[in-house]
């Protein structure tokens, strides 16, 4: 059985920093894009990074410069190093598989809360 787990998520003050873990198990995603989406109350989920095989990398503008994804092919593992938070970042984060550059697959993580706040 093919799983993406997420971890790292929580509450953390404007300005701060946090980093998502997502872990695969069931399958290698060794020459799989990964990604990272996210989905605020009342909103579409959208994408917020994503990383190929090469380590080609895609981030939507609004978090350019303040996250970092990164990959582990052999702990089968993606991260996503969030800086300067803001609270405009609280979201479910959502770990992705199989998808590209700009399009997300076909396997998902179950999220992990994030809440920017004072």
């Amino acid at each position: 059985q093919v799983q993406l787990v997420e971890s790292g998520g929580g509450l953390v003050q404007p300005g701060g920093s946090l980093r998502l873990s997502c872990a695969a198990s069931g399958s290698s995603f060794s020459r799989s894009t990964r990604g990272w989406y996210r989905q605020a109350p009342g909103k579409q989920r959208e994408l917020v990074a994503a990383i190929t095989t090469g380590g080609d990398t895609n981030y939507a503008d609004s978090v350019k410069g303040r996250f970092t994804i990164s990959r582990d092919n052999a702990k089968n593992t993606v991260y996503l190093q969030m800086n300067s938070l803001k609270p405009e970042d609280t979201a479910v984060y959502y770990c992705n598989a199989g998808g590209r550059l700009t399009s997300s697959g076909p396997f998902w993580g179950q999220g992990t809360q994030v809440t920017v706040s004072s």
